[in-house]
């Protein structure tokens, strides 16, 4: 009795703990980044939610530094894997070299790669032929990877966060649609506003240098998604999570129109867990105790942009994946209060 009143208490402090800390992170993560709110919460709903990140934005948007600057706030081992179409796998997972001992003896040690760390910031991951993202598939989905038939775990927790850049695609390897869907959200990183790019220049081309303090650990983080899955959520949220990603899918009878016109592949049902999931984190970062329609809604992009795929009339009409989901959110009826 004893020791389930201490975990309760313990569930407790990490619940207040992370509801008190979504003011904290901003005021620190904003010393260093400007704007990209939108940005910024999703990133650390997929972080508080323990999942993958893909972000698509042109170059000289601050990705890395965001990315950096997560890490150093949680105190994560940060490492920055560069993309290439000559990366081999046993660049990102390590290799086997022959080490001679002391005494002589040789035998094969493996190096650990840029793979083992707490955040991987796989930078242009589309620029790698498949036999590597491969390797990079097996880290996200398994936390493990298979080197000479050995299996090494990585370290926990365990976040990927990929770029992409959206222009500039020849030479490059589209994700597979498989590998797609282990990213939990898709965050889009725009152009600044006017006021806001001025600050990011003076900022940048002054003396001044600010520093971000880690506010948190690693086990803070593994605790927080244990927390975070604690969450309750309604029955009639979750299908709602279910039927919204079930509305993309064409060629089924309850399938909305425009879908069958518009859309080539729809979304799975990782989709609905996801947003679920993310729903659960973005209700504890509000300080509420339970998740709602609107959590769903607010992250319904992120999760289902990059698990739709529109089709060749979508294309011909100037359609976008983010018209789909625009429709769909109007079309998906939403649960009536009681």
């Amino acid at each position: 009795m004893t020791e389930e009143l201490d975990e309760y208490q313990q569930e407790q402090q990490a619940v207040e703990q992370l509801r008190g800390s979504r003011d904290k992170i901003l005021a620190m993560l904003s010393r260093v980044i400007v704007g990209q709110a939108d940005v910024v919460e999703q990133l650390l709903i997929s972080l508080f939610a323990g999942g993958h990140c893909l972000i698509t934005g042109a170059p000289g948007l601050a990705k890395t530094l965001l990315v950096r600057s997560i890490a150093q706030l949680f105190d994560l081992t940060f490492q920055r894997i560069q993309f290439t179409p000559d990366l081999m796998p046993a660049d990102i997972t390590g290799t086997e070299i022959l080490d001679q001992s002391a005494d002589g003896h040789r035998r094969m040690q493996f190096v650990k790669g840029p793979i083992f760390g707490n955040v991987i910031l796989a930078d242009e991951i589309n620029r790698t032929p498949p036999k590597t993202q491969a390797a990079l598939l097996e880290a996200m989905q398994e936390h493990q990877v298979t080197v000479a038939g050995v299996r090494y775990l990585l370290e926990e927790p365990f976040f990927v966060l990929a770029t992409q850049n959206p222009i500039e695609m020849e030479g490059t390897y589209p994700l597979p649609e498989a590998q797609l869907d282990r990213f939990m959200f898709n965050v889009l990183i725009d152009y600044l506003p006017e006021d806001d790019e001025v600050a990011v220049v003076q900022q940048t081309t002054s003396r001044k240098s600010a520093q971000i303090e880690s506010l948190f650990n690693a086990a803070d983080v593994h605790r927080f998604h244990q927390i975070v899955r604690k969450v309750p959520i309604a029955e009639d949220v979750v299908r709602y999570a279910v039927r919204l990603a079930a509305a993309s899918r064409p060629g089924r009878a309850e399938t909305p129109g425009f879908v069958n016109d518009w859309v080539a592949w729809g979304a799975g049902t990782r989709a609905a867990q996801n947003v679920v999931l993310g729903a659960k984190v973005r209700a504890l970062l509000a300080g509420r105790s339970f998740a709602t329609v609107e959590d769903i809604q607010a992250l319904a992009a992120p999760v289902l942009r990059h698990r739709i795929l529109v089709g060749y009339r979508a294309e011909a009409e100037g359609i976008t994946v983010e018209n789909v989901i625009s429709r769909l959110l109007e079309a998906v009826a939403k649960p009536t209060t009681k």
